[in-house]
């Protein structure tokens, strides 16, 4: 019986740490112990900074919106609260990129706040009025179906299997439904 020797496993083993390894300094990336060391290491870095990267960036946004709120003579913690009392529901990153990009929208924003500090804003206003704006959004979309009814047969028959579409055909008298493929047959139904 053959002894059985696994050179090659090992070499390959060793060939994919070494590839993961590339560009680490010294010999972290020359030889196996260290760059499997520094690997394990490395992913555990990498796991652990994932969640940081969100904290991170909270704290640069906020940092980002503080600056900002300064200029139009608020601080942040009241700034957030007036918004939280008027019921403006935005979040820090989109405040710190208006913040960052367009000054004026962001000195509109800070006047709702303190607005909603003074109490001259409150949730009830603006939840009535984000109600009336869903209602004319689904009195658009209403007149949007009632204008394409064509379209509505075109999922039907796109969502049948080619059976129950050539059953249909049939049933429309279409000639050379038998040789049709799905396609052909969705067209053929749809005129």
């Amino acid at each position: 019986m053959a002894r059985v020797k696994n050179g090659a496993t090992t070499k390959a083993r060793h060939k994919k740490v070494l590839k993961q390894a590339k560009g680490y300094f010294g010999s972290k990336h020359r030889l196996y112990k260290s760059a499997k060391e520094q690997l394990m290491h490395s992913g555990q870095y990498a796991f652990r900074d994932r969640k940081q990267k969100k904290r991170n960036f909270r704290k640069l946004w906020i940092t980002r919106i503080n600056a900002a709120c300064r200029n139009n003579d608020i601080s942040y913690s009241r700034f957030i609260e007036g918004l939280n009392k008027a019921g403006v529901e935005i979040n820090r990153k989109m405040l710190s990129e208006i913040a960052i990009s367009d000054e004026k929208a962001f000195s509109e924003i800070v006047k709702v706040a303190k607005d909603g500090l003074a109490g001259k804003v409150t949730k009830q206003e603006v939840s009535a009025a984000k109600k009336e704006e869903k209602k004319v959004v689904k009195e658009e979309k209403a007149e949007k179906e009632e204008k394409k009814p064509a379209k509505k047969n075109a999922k039907d028959y796109t969502s049948m299997t080619v059976a129950e579409l050539k059953e249909a055909a049939k049933k429309k008298k279409i000639e050379g439904y038998t040789s049709m493929k799905k396609q052909e047959l969705i067209d053929a139904l749809n005129k």
